[in-house]
């Protein structure tokens, strides 16, 4: 069995209030091809997903960001859910740890409200993306080219709208991973 992955390290950035089922899929899918995944969060100890329309597992954060740097890692997953990233961007080390990643062409794979965390690094002008439709005004006002697609990659970075579009969104994002350092990713 080929796995595509194997040894990348990949860190995915989450709050409480995550969309639960864009962690544990992507996660899985990573894992399934070799990676080693950290979750990543401001907080120490476990984090609360949200699963559709109400609170849902925990999960154990492996690392905060306090005590990880993008060099750490061979990628980024940032899942959406309503809560997760709002609570994220008012977080300046966990801001800059998204913009790390893209200053060292590192790929990043982020669905549905994710996109808000690429929005406050400032890493979304002239690019190609999508995110869940309510936050498409916000992106755009950001400089980026959005638009309604199931996956969108953009030199290293992977966008997806919705839980729907995980299977597409995880294909992309092994794919993007493999690859490795993107040249023209960038913040």
């Amino acid at each position: 069995m080929d796995l595509k992955l194997k040894g990348k390290k990949v860190a995915i950035l989450v709050t409480n209030g995550f969309e639960q089922v864009e962690l544990t899929e992507p996660k899985k899918a990573l894992e399934d091809q070799g990676a080693e995944t950290h979750i990543v969060s401001p907080e120490k100890g476990t984090i609360k997903g949200w699963d559709k329309t109400d609170w849902g597992d925990s999960f154990q954060v492996d690392k905060t960001v306090s005590e990880v740097s993008a060099d750490d890692y061979d990628a980024l997953l940032l899942p959406g859910g309503v809560l997760n990233p709002d609570k994220l961007r008012t977080d300046k080390k966990s801001v800059q740890f998204v913009r790390d990643f893209f200053e060292a062409g590192k790929p990043v794979a982020s669905i549905c409200h994710g996109p808000q965390m690429l929005i406050e690094a400032d890493v979304v002008r002239g690019r190609k993306l999508t995110s869940y439709p309510s936050v498409s005004t916000d992106l755009k006002n950001a400089g980026a080219n959005w638009v309604d697609a199931e996956v969108v990659t953009d030199h290293g970075l992977v966008t997806s709208r919705k839980p729907e579009d995980i299977p597409a969104f995880n294909r992309k994002m092994v794919e993007e991973f493999r690859e490795g350092i993107h040249e023209q990713q960038h913040a």
